[in-house]
């Protein structure tokens, strides 16, 4: 008896299985149609504002009855496979594969988009830039180690937009062929990944010799072929290139993440939950910075990040940067910006995206 109803629920689930899937089918052929439309009348079909709206109408038909983490993983990768299939997304990053930016592409644009990797930051924003590729991911800070400075100039340079942010959070593992700590005479990785292990490295590997590759997959790729040397990478890469683990999470401090930038040529609609990126320079003057905080802070705008860096143009001056809450389209926004333009040299919008969940 208890067979038979067990049987009987199976063949209930197949049943629901292929209704999904013949669903799945029907509505990516829509996806389709949607795509030629968009095409047609000259819209973008990357439209993060109409995704957004997706995913939060499916959380309230859930209505938590279907695990909610769960569901958005499933229908997020839906919501990409269905805008692949109006465009095919091309996304340049730094590489080679399971580097973090690798990883962070993997879970902004899903699997059916085309991840290019590059050698370095700057070949991302040129790829952007020629339009070999719709868009890039590159790091802009890290939650210990602070910005990357390669990432700043390069948007200043290049004069690209962010489109989006992701937050992905950053485990350092010490990786080699063996898994024996005693046949690593050399340890390679990104510099930044090296900060991060600092402590943990003099602790252990005192006298064994530390040297630094473009990135964390790099190192990752030279292990495999050389057992003399331990990368610190990712769980992605020791599998990747089929490494042993020595030691696990040895960043020095815990909770570490790594803010990445989408950047690209596209400019994203409001989505009600956005943020702002500026650049500005102010004249050399006292109370020239006061007062372009003050614009912000008379309207009640939330700074998220500043940060100051050396102008390529002439020796010791200073570009900022700058993250506020809110989209450029907001009018406090464009009146805030209006009004800086009285104490700035420049201002430079750089992009207003979604917010990304830390």
């Amino acid at each position: 008896m208890k067979n038979n109803k067990l049987q009987e629920l199976r063949e209930k689930i197949d049943k629901i299985d292929t209704q999904i899937v013949e669903l799945l089918k029907e509505r990516i052929e829509v996806a389709k149609e949607i795509g030629k439309l968009k095409e047609n009348m000259g819209y973008e079909s990357f439209d993060l504002l109409r995704e957004k709206e997706i995913l939060n109408k499916v959380l309230k038909i859930n209505q938590k009855v279907f695990p909610e983490d769960a569901l958005k993983v499933i229908y997020s990768e839906i919501i990409k496979a269905c805008r692949s299939a109006q465009q095919k997304i091309k996304v340049a990053y730094l590489g080679p594969e399971a580097t973090f930016s690798h990883i962070a592409a993997l879970n902004y644009f899903g699997t059916s988009a085309e991840l290019i990797p590059v050698e370095t930051i700057t070949d991302v924003f040129e790829e952007v830039s020629s339009e070999r590729v719709n868009f890039g991911v590159v790091p802009i800070e890290n939650s210990i180690e602070g910005v990357v400075a390669t990432t700043l100039d390069a948007i200043y340079e290049y004069g690209l937009k962010v489109c989006g942010e992701i937050y992905e959070s950053i485990s350092h593992h010490l990786m080699n062929q063996t898994g024996k700590i005693e046949d690593i005479k050399k340890v390679l990785s990104h510099p930044q990944a090296i900060a991060q292990c600092r402590k943990w490295l003099r602790k252990k590997l005192p006298s064994v010799p530390i040297e630094t590759v473009p990135s964390t997959a790099l190192a990752a790729k030279w292990a495999a072929v050389d057992e003399s040397v331990g990368a610190i990478a990712s769980l992605v890469a020791a599998k990747l290139y089929h490494l042993q683990i020595v030691a696990k999470n040895i960043e020095d401090i815990k909770g570490n993440s790594t803010r990445f930038w989408i950047i690209g040529k596209t400019e994203v609609q409001p989505t009600g939950d956005d943020k702002t990126s500026l650049l500005f320079s102010v004249a050399d003057r006292p109370g020239a910075l006061f007062d372009v905080l003050r614009c912000f802070a008379v309207r009640k705008i939330n700074l998220t990040k500043i940060e100051s860096r050396p102008s390529k143009d002439e020796p010791w001056k200073y570009v900022f940067f700058l993250d506020c809450e809110g989209h450029i389209k907001d009018e406090k926004i464009k009146e805030c910006l209006e009004e800086m333009q009285n104490y700035c040299l420049q201002v430079v919008w750089l992009g207003s995206y979604p917010k990304g969940k830390k």
